[in-house]
């Protein structure tokens, strides 16, 4: 046995020392997600439909590669640039903070155009009264001057070769200087000597930047674009150029921007939830279960290890989110290890040895620690596949700790009581006992807890149906949120009294404080609202810190997404229970799952809570806890029926529940205590979040005795 041991401990030493190496320095190895650290998310969408079929073949690489090539120009530093779908490109700027300046140099299509300007002022004053001749348009230079183009370009942006920004030489102005290659100087040499003293409109995406006098012709292919541009403005300018037009337009349709500040303050919220729900969970172990509390806080502390190394070696970037699925990992992790010592405890009571408890406590709970935590990955593993962004990182973090969590409780632990148990001075493991042996009638109050789950769902539905699409957030419904923050506590009314002034009326509340206020307004966003709190409310310097917008077609696919998602992890889960179990206990799992959601989802809609993409996550957690909780009780009744043959159902369930009542409670209240303090520490962004998971987990922890089980007993009679 020694001997063995010494494998296991070399293989855990090596393991622990390979996760320090990876994960340290943590701040050069983990990505830190826009949330966190600030900066852009864009979802473009590439619009091909005025495309014949032959131009729409590879349009969305060649959109790809010039937005690339653009946002390399900016100078963005580790941006990530990547296709989604047929016709969206995700962009992710980390940083980035000046927001209208990226959208700009990212949405101008960059069709640049050169039009001989009319010179008739007959023609002109009759086109400036309606009667605008075939072949010509009418234009205005810079909102000042009104012209008249031919339709017809000369020459078009795609014999550009170079565009730089430079100084005039007559009044120092930034200006754009243009190099055509030989073919493009040959046509623009052509064009100035043809039209010597006329006007040459230089039109870029259908605006006339400027229309200056054809002095004489101009044979070296050179031009310069002038006009009241700014230094950074005629730089942007020579960017977009350089990289070359989009073969088709381009369309924002969702944006999740974040200034510095919140990124930093996410930090600090998370990092102080992560500290206060952990320390609370080692110092609960340690109390209630001693020196075996102990050993799992180890576990614990490696677990997290072995995530922060995951995640290093994966590169992944860590959200908010992903936080919050750290901190979900520490009060799951100690499920597996409460399992396995109240399986200890019950050995011991039944008069075995202390090594022989131990060994048969780990082999008992082997099986119910397997079917509950997968379960859970099935769930972590439908977040992933068809989630996104945060969610994504939050499902990768959840995955690795359940991963983990197994590997440390079955493993890393076993190894430490096997080599206490080889000195003759352990011989006791005390553990403190707060539920006792219960023969409590849970199947005899079925009907009780039946219709009060039947109220609460009622109650949570009537209130959902009632509201409709007020349930959901921007995610799902479309729209944009603004957050400002106020040096000042201001009032909202008279905010909204300002806005209606420029004819805005959006919705307008506190966002945590009465200095941080939230605006939902339509789809588009202009700069009118900041600059009208700007003009009206100096004093208390508003700065707007946070911007998010979907837009239709976007949450319409985030809906259909989350269904599929839910729908999909149902059936896998259905499927694998009746693998394991039977198909009347995964039935019974799957209404006690749709039960919690729903009820959820319902007290969600009676608080006053939207539905976001972080929630259908939490919701999805959800499931995966409920699951794990109902699992546990299944596996225990098949336990029972085995060595119960002459009980009958009701019976055995009843002892089943009572059996595992311990374990339900503490894994409960440990899971309660840390989603409890992302709930009071992690801040007002993933406040709606932990509020979900906190009801969840009540919920979850009521259905597994007083719906799952029972169903068992009603499906035999009916």
């Amino acid at each position: 046995m020694l001997k063995k041991l010494k494998w296991k401990i070399i293989l855990i030493v090596l393991l622990s020392g390979l996760a320090i190496q990876l994960s340290l320095p943590l701040q050069k190895k983990i990505n830190l997600g826009l949330d966190l650290q600030g900066g852009m998310h864009l979802v473009l969408q590439v619009d091909s439909s005025q495309l014949s079929e032959q131009e729409k073949k590879g349009v969305l690489e060649r959109a790809l590669a010039i937005v690339r090539n653009r946002i390399d120009q900016f100078g963005v530093s580790e941006p990530s640039i990547q296709t989604q779908g047929k016709d969206r490109i995700v962009v992710q700027l980390p940083g980035v903070t000046e927001r209208e300046r990226a959208i700009e140099l990212l949405g101008k299509t960059a069709l640049l155009e050169f039009k001989l300007v009319e010179n008739d002022p007959e023609k002109l004053k009759a086109a400036s009264e309606g009667n605008i001749p075939d072949g010509y348009e009418l234009k205005q230079v810079l909102k000042r001057e009104t012209l008249l183009l031919q339709k017809q370009a000369c020459l078009t942006g795609k014999y550009l070769v170079d565009a730089n920004m430079r100084f005039g030489q007559q009044f120092n102005q930034p200006t754009v200087a243009l190099q055509f290659n030989p073919e493009g100087a040959k046509q623009f040499a052509k064009i100035t000597s043809e039209n010597t003293g006329s006007r040459l409109a230089i039109v870029l995406d259908g605006e006339v930047q400027s229309a200056p006098v054809i002095r004489e012709p101009i044979p070296n292919g050179e031009a310069v674009i002038s006009g009241n541009f700014s230094q950074t403005e005629a730089n942007d300018l020579a960017i977009i150029l350089r990289a070359g037009a989009l073969p088709a337009p381009i369309h924002i349709e969702e944006e999740r921007t974040v200034g510095p500040s919140l990124g930093r303050d996410s930090i600090t919220k998370g990092i102080r939830a992560t500290l206060w729900g952990g320390v609370i969970v080692i110092l609960f172990m340690a109390v209630y279960y001693l020196l075996a509390g102990l050993i799992a806080n180890f576990a614990l502390c490696l677990n997290l290890i072995f995530i922060l190394a995951a995640l290093s070696y994966f590169k992944a970037t860590l959200t908010l989110p992903g936080i919050a699925g750290i901190i979900l990992t520490i009060g799951m992790a100690i499920d597996a290890n409460v399992l396995i010592f109240e399986r200890i405890r019950e050995e011991i009571k039944n008069r075995k040895s202390l090594r022989a408890a131990i060994s048969a406590g780990y082999d008992r709970a082997f099986v119910t620690i397997i079917d509950a935590n997968l379960t859970t990955l099935i769930t972590a593993f439908v977040l992933f596949k068809f989630g996104s962004g945060p969610v994504k990182g939050f499902a990768l973090t959840l995955s690795v700790g359940i991963i983990a969590s197994m590997f440390t409780a079955l493993f890393c632990t076993r190894v430490i009581f096997d080599l206490m148990s080889l000195s003759k001075r352990f011989q006791r493991l005390p553990m403190f006992q707060l539920v006792k042996n219960t023969k409590i009638d849970f199947i005899g109050k079925r009907k009780i807890a039946y219709l009060f789950s039947a109220l609460l769902l009622a109650a949570g539905l009537i209130s959902f149906i009632s509201k409709g699409e007020k349930n959901f957030g921007i995610d799902f419904s479309g729209g944009s949120l603004q957050q400002f923050s106020f040096q000042k506590a201001v009032n909202p009314q008279e905010l909204r009294t300002s806005l209606k002034k420029i004819n805005l009326t959006p919705q307008i509340q506190y966002f945590g404080s009465e200095k941080d206020i939230l605006v939902k307004s339509d789809y588009a966003i202009s700069n009118e609202i900041s600059e009208q709190f700007q003009k009206e409310f100096s004093q208390a310097s508003p700065q707007r810190v946070r911007i998010e917008r979907v837009g239709p077609t976007v949450g319409r696919d985030f809906k259909k997404r989350a269904i599929f998602a839910f729908l999909f992890s149902m059936l896998a889960i259905c499927a694998y229970i009746s693998w394991r179990f039977e198909f009347k206990f995964a039935i019974a799992a799957i209404v006690a799952l749709f039960h919690d959601v729903l009820i959820t989802a319902g007290i969600l809609s009676l608080s006053g809570r939207e539905i976001s993409l972080p929630i259908v996550a939490a919701l999805l957690t959800i499931v995966g806890y409920s699951l794990n909780d109902t699992i546990v009780v299944f596996d225990r009744i098949r336990e029972d029926r085995k060595l119960m043959r002459k009980q009958n159902l009701k019976e055995i369930i009843n002892l089943s529940i009572n059996q595992t009542l311990s374990r339900t409670l503490l894994t409960s209240l440990t899971t309660f205590i840390v989603v409890f303090s992302l709930f009071l520490f992690g801040g007002e962004v993933i406040h709606n979040f932990a509020f979900t998971l906190l009801v969840g987990i009540v919920v979850g922890t009521y259905s597994s005795v007083f719906v799952a089980s029972p169903i068992l007993v009603d499906w035999r009679r009916k």
